[in-house]
């Protein structure tokens, strides 16, 4: 018997329960629906540090909320590029595996611990997760959830924390943008640098130039001033237009990307580096990699930064959080960001949605640099069979001719690559 019919029935109901179905607008939620083991969930599992086939779906003993924390039943998870270098072992100090990957996730507060006021089951958020946040169930502290607007929709915060709450951070808590400045942010097309662009739009008077794959030019020429290709002489393409340069440079690249940028700030200037994709370039992690983007890297001289007048910083969300103990101004932050949103100032652009079965896929997107945006694990999105794979392939394999027309037999290898990756992948494993 349902709960809901429980009730009608005059059968015992928790109050836990009923104030549930109460929220869910007379719908049972999913913590109490009848069938499957209560005690276990879904989850994306690293299991080694490698390739794709190091990922897993699999069953995991569901979480309880301890002292202080909140049980968040998952209805979106984001995916990052750090979560791609978190599957290659390419970080400081890798965790153990195995592992459920995850920095972030929105849903419904489904349960928590003691000592945890200001929420009530039911109440739709998001949340930061040090870890463990692909999978059905999440518990975080309470100090790192926030309720979201009542028009958010769940991939939509699920696409928040990590890219507006990083690129606001190092636009206005780092480098003090103001009227008339000017900003380069590399990967233009990626979910912070759409972050950033959207942001940099509340302000009057402030210049974007971009960087992007030519591929992604059409689809976000409108969302910054100047976009450039960033394999192309970037750096002399600001200077015809800014021959002093920029104000603030926002590097995810790293390598030689990094001299680049400091190359180009203007007196009073601020590089901000907040990633490093360049060591990314196949499957597994690469040595030669890590090895060229380090040796590429600017080596900084304080007194050159004290005879030029710049400023260099890094920026790290998770250790702001998880390490150094600010989540309270990143609640003030995400409070400024609510507000933008309520007021349609900002909107997380979403690229893709993915089944929890589909994180192999989803994660190749973002390997291959194809997203606009940001990719989303909706938890309650059945897999595409494979004929509609099929259906997919045949898209991409035009999108691709069209794209490399004068390289035949790239574009050969391209699919076949896509082939492997896409499909043959998820048959076998």
């Amino acid at each position: 018997m349902k709960p809901i019919d429980m009730a009608k029935e005059g059968a015992e109901v928790s109050e836990e329960t009923e104030h549930m179905i109460e929220k869910n607008g007379g719908k049972e939620p999913e913590s109490v629906m009848p069938g499957g083991d209560a005690k276990e969930m879904r989850a994306v599992v690293l299991t080694g540090f490698g390739g794709l086939n190091k990922l897993r779906v699999t069953k995991k003993a569901m979480p309880e909320p301890q002292e202080g924390e909140v049980k968040i039943r998952v209805k979106a998870c984001g995916l990052n590029f750090l979560d791609l270098m978190v599957r290659q072992g390419n970080i400081d100090n890798p965790p153990k595996t195995p592992l459920i990957p995850g920095f972030e996730c929105s849903g419904i507060v489904e349960a928590m611990g003691g000592n945890t006021k200001g929420f009530e089951i039911g109440d739709r958020v998001m949340a930061f997760v040090n870890y463990n946040a692909w999978a059905e169930v999440v518990c975080t502290p309470l100090e790192f959830v926030y309720k979201i607007p009542d028009e958010m929709t769940f991939p939509e915060a699920a696409a928040f924390p990590m890219n507006f709450v990083a690129a606001y951070m190092m636009l206005f808590e780092v480098a003090n943008l103001h009227e008339g400045m000017s900003v380069l942010v590399h990967s233009a097309g990626g979910g912070v640098g759409q972050a950033v662009a959207q942001l940099c739009s509340t302000i009057p008077n402030v210049t974007v130039f971009g960087t992007a794959s030519p591929f992604k030019h059409e689809a976000i020429k409108d969302s910054v001033t100047h976009l450039f290709d960033r394999n192309a002489d970037y750096v002399q393409e600001v200077k015809k237009i800014s021959p002093d340069g920029v104000d603030i440079v926002l590097d995810c690249l790293c390598g030689e990307n990094t001299g680049k940028g400091l190359g180009l700030l203007k007196p009073l200037g601020t590089y901000i580096l907040y990633g490093s994709s360049n060591m990314v370039t196949g499957e597994t992690k690469s040595f030669f990699s890590f090895a060229k983007s380090w040796w590429q890297v600017e080596k900084v001289n304080p007194i050159k930064l004290y005879e030029e007048n710049k400023v260099i910083a890094g920026f790290s969300l998770l250790n702001l959080l998880f390490k150094q103990g600010r989540s309270g101004l990143v609640k003030t932050v995400v409070q400024k960001l609510f507000s933008l949103y309520e007021q349609k100032k900002v909107k997380p652009v979403v690229d893709s949605l993915w089944a929890v079965e589909e994180v192999k896929e989803a994660m190749q997107r973002i390997h291959d640099r194809g997203n606009i945006g940001k990719l989303i694990l909706d938890v309650e999105k059945s897999p595409i069979p494979l004929v509609g794979k099929l259906i997919s392939l045949k898209a991409e394999i035009g999108k691709t001719r069209i794209a490399k027309r004068e390289n035949v037999g790239g574009a050969k290898i391209y699919i076949y690559i896509f082939l492997m990756n896409h499909l043959i992948t998820n048959v076998i494993t």
